[in-house]
């Protein structure tokens, strides 16, 4: 069977002018075979192809850039569009401060070129710098990068550090003309709050950044993020829906062409959005938990449009929890006795860690593998290099790693899988 990271990149591969949405986020990869450009509406949009896109608009005054990828695609994206035109870089508009959209900067960045963003970029950028450390090692896991997992505490670089970015913030709206074309931006919070879109109202064609991706979004990201709120994702898809768009660009996955195949998509993807808020809503109204709403809400077939990236359950707890915190009316949680610390004493009083360990063991049998994982933790918090609940682990990782659909899941899932096999070996004679 296929992985998931090959089939994606097929499809990326295959894209055409009447291309429908990933039914999950792009690899890291992907695009590394790409050739030449795609071109869209009439030979005026220019796509480069990568985990985060590059889109270069030609003008009769010269080009525009939207994105820039990392810094290892931006060389090859650089170079395929360069291929397509040469002439001067008058602006670069990073559609929001992702280290995905804004490595090929200074690739780009000509002495006449000016860079634009919103204007929340710069607390953004220096909220990405001041944890540098911790999310070094949150996006090394994510991500599968073996060579990166490693914690540096040494970088701390302090609370407002980041290097400036844009030549240019605006608040709200801001027009640039160029050449022939208009490009009208717009703030449109919701992957992060300095998000941002670009409307070409001659072309007919909006890009989305990622507040569109064919996935469930990423309301709340594993590696860790502020908090996006589900209702800015709305209403920012609502603005574009009122442009009424016949190609809509997203930064990661294919361009969705035709008027109809936009307003379907984007309405689905709002209605998706607005569904889990409400639902998760109601149910803290009600005075359900957080893990009770992440097992129960759900959405309706209509409106299921994928869980290859983002997924229901995480976005359920970030919502709830952006709303309410920490706090889950447990009087324990006042108090700074972790979870490792009660399993550790709960695993003594039962037996140890090899009783827990067999029937973490049995769960995995009965397919009940997340169960499993989640006594395995008890387990090692007991004794941290026990061979049979290392083994426990070890084979509810794979399990649940074998069942997964989602490239964050994965991610996760196998640096769990490394951190056992290091206790293994440190455990060994």
């Amino acid at each position: 069977m296929r992985t998931l990271a090959a089939a994606l990149a097929a499809t990326l591969l295959a894209a055409t002018a009447d291309a429908q949405p990933l039914t999950s986020a792009q690899p890291t990869s992907a695009g590394a075979d790409q050739t030449e450009a795609l071109h869209f509406a009439g030979g005026r949009v220019h796509q480069a192809i990568g985990f985060g896109n590059t889109y270069m608009v030609t003008t009769k005054a010269g080009n525009v850039i939207v994105d820039t990828s990392m810094p290892g695609p931006a060389k090859r994206h650089h170079k395929l569009l360069t291929a397509v035109s040469d002439a001067p870089v008058r602006y670069i508009i990073l559609t929001h401060a992702h280290g995905d959209h804004t490595g090929g900067v200074p690739l780009w960045k000509g002495p006449g070129t000016k860079v634009v963003g919103q204007a929340q970029e710069t607390e953004f950028l220096d909220y990405q710098t001041r944890l540098s450390g911790f999310f070094a090692y949150r996006n090394a896991a994510q991500y599968d990068n073996t060579a990166g997992a490693r914690r540096n505490e040494a970088l701390n670089p302090g609370n407002h550090a980041a290097p400036k970015l844009a030549d240019i913030l605006f608040e709200k709206e801001m027009t640039l003309k160029v050449g022939d074309l208009t490009f009208r931006l717009m703030s449109t919070p919701g992957e992060t709050p300095d998000h941002l879109t670009v409307w070409v109202p001659e072309l007919k064609a909006a890009f989305i950044g990622d507040n569109f991706y064919g996935s469930f979004p990423n309301i709340y990201t594993l590696r860790g993020t502020q908090q996006r709120k589900a209702l800015e994702y709305v209403d920012s898809l609502n603005k574009v829906l009122a442009l009424n768009p016949e190609i809509i660009f997203p930064s990661h996955g294919e361009p969705i062409v035709g008027a109809d195949k936009v307003r379907a998509a984007l309405t689905k993807y709002r209605d998706a959005i607005l569904y889990v808020h409400d639902a998760t809503v109601k149910g803290m109204n009600e005075g359900q938990d957080v893990f009770t709403l992440m097992k129960t809400v759900k959405l309706p077939p209509e409106l299921y449009v994928g869980e290859g990236y983002g997924q229901v359950a995480w976005s359920v707890r970030g919502i709830y929890e952006g709303y309410a915190g920490w706090f889950d009316n447990d009087a324990a949680t006042m108090y700074p006795v972790s979870p490792a610390e009660a399993q550790g004493e709960l695993a003594r009083l039962a037996g140890g860690a090899a009783p827990i360990a067999a029937r973490a063991a049995e769960l995995n049998a009965q397919g009940q593998n997340a169960l499993a994982l989640r006594l395995t933790s008890a387990a090692l918090a007991a004794d941290p290099k026990n061979a049979a609940a290392l083994a426990a682990r070890r084979d509810a990782l794979k399990a649940l790693l074998a069942k997964s659909g989602n490239s964050n899941e994965s991610g996760w899932l196998n640096a769990a899988l490394r951190q056992v096999e290091t206790a293994k070996a440190s455990a060994a004679p």
